[in-house]
């Protein structure tokens, strides 16, 4: 990997020290060309035409996202963030008084507050798989809470608060055998290394472009199994959903595409293609190696950093790091990074409440390094933190 060639079509790289890729990840300068070409196109041609100009642009982005997670572009759904994608599986999939939900203690806020309303709404019930002794979901205890009750195992592949890698695989297996829907949150696992829906065994994931796919913010996308498709009724009827049989009324469009809505972005689609492509070119395995390389190196070198406690859980760790700084609360040391020319960010207790409760520590700063990266600019910001140990008041 050329590192320097990489970070020379990374306009952001060469004005500020970029960890925060947990967030969102600096854009390229293809993806960003695409993006204006396409956006000059509209206000020159007018926004369906400039759409049906680029129709094999956004059909190449189906295929790519396809490629990226090992399914087809027929199993791909696009939406406008990741969030939405996700929400489009779970509000389909029927739930009745007594059926349950199994998740963990990792799951992402949005997916919980989720959870909560539909089981007040329908009767279900949520059940919190514990955590193992390396802080990730318990897969023997999941195995042995699934009875015929279970109709959903929702998983977050990649926590917001932390390095944990939950085991998604065996999560995978276990489902497989018990025969329960298996919804995947990978929103900071794509793009971050190899994700793939059959390895996997998943029947639905979400991931967002934003990322450490690189992409633009405003886009989201959702991979359905096609043998998953008969146990969703998706909750928005539309006309790109949906087609007119007259006296019948309706039926689903094939695919994926049956829980999209009409209107999209355009400009971002076709962003989020260029970067999906940039990411297969370089090679998710090669990408996923670095990355984690990276985050190894950051948490090390916070580690080494008296006064510096790293929190991260997991038998698998990856490339977002967290930590707390003696003396210096968590947002101060967002701020004082900032001020230096470094972005990193801190976690929100409600955006991972299980967690939360479970553990007690947030906000933590959250450390986020990607391939462009180099260690030179992690060591940098490690003696920063240590800079504000040595001065804390």
């Amino acid at each position: 990997m050329d590192v320097d060639a990489l970070r020379a079509i990374t306009p952001g790289c060469k004005h500020r020290l970029h960890l925060n890729n947990a967030g969102a990840g600096l854009m390229s300068q293809p993806t960003l060309d695409a993006m204006t070409a396409h956006l000059r196109a509209e206000a020159e041609l007018g926004g369906y035409e400039a759409a049906d100009a680029a129709a094999g642009q956004i059909a190449d982005t189906y295929a790519a996202l396809a490629e990226l997670l090992g399914g087809r572009p027929e199993e791909i759904a696009l939406f406008d963030n990741s969030t939405h994608a996700w929400q489009a599986a779970f509000y389909s999939l029927p739930l009745s008084p007594g059926d349950r939900i199994l998740t963990g203690t990792a799951e992402y806020g949005s997916n919980v507050y989720a959870y909560l309303q539909v089981a007040r709404r329908t009767g279900a019930e949520v059940v919190v798989v514990p955590n193992d002794e390396h802080g990730q979901l318990d897969t023997a205890a999941l195995a042995g809470l699934i009875d015929e009750r279970t109709k959903l195992i929702g998983l977050t592949h990649v926590p917001t608060s932390g390095g944990l890698v939950n085991p998604a695989v065996e999560v995978g297996r276990i489902a497989r055998a018990a025969g329960v829907p298996y919804l995947l949150d990978a929103t900071q696992s794509v793009g971050q290394f190899p994700v793939d829906v059959e390895a996997i065994g998943c029947d639905f994931l979400c991931g967002t472009g934003r990322k450490f796919l690189r992409g633009p913010r405003g886009t989201g996308f959702l991979w359905v199994r096609e043998s998953a498709l008969d146990r969703l009724d998706p909750h928005v009827a539309e006309i790109r959903s949906a087609v007119w049989d007259g006296d019948r009324g309706f039926s689903w469009v094939p695919g994926a595409r049956r829980l999209e809505t009409w209107e999209n972005s355009y400009i971002n689609i076709v962003g989020l293609g260029v970067a999906v492509r940039q990411a297969l070119d370089l090679g998710l395995d090669q990408i996923g190696r670095r990355a984690i390389g990276l985050g190894a190196r950051m948490r090390g070198l916070l580690d080494d950093t008296p006064g510096v406690t790293t929190y991260d859980l997991g038998a698998v760790r990856c490339a977002i790091v967290t930590a707390k700084v003696d003396g210096v609360p968590a947002d101060e040391v967002v701020t004082r990074l900032a001020s230096a020319g470094v972005n990193v960010t801190a976690t929100e207790a409600d955006d991972n409440q299980l967690d939360t409760e479970f553990r007690r520590v947030h906000p933590l700063v959250r450390f986020s390094p990607h391939y462009y990266n180099t260690e030179d600019e992690l060591e940098h910001a490690a003696a920063l933190v240590g800079a504000m140990v040595d001065k804390r008041v």
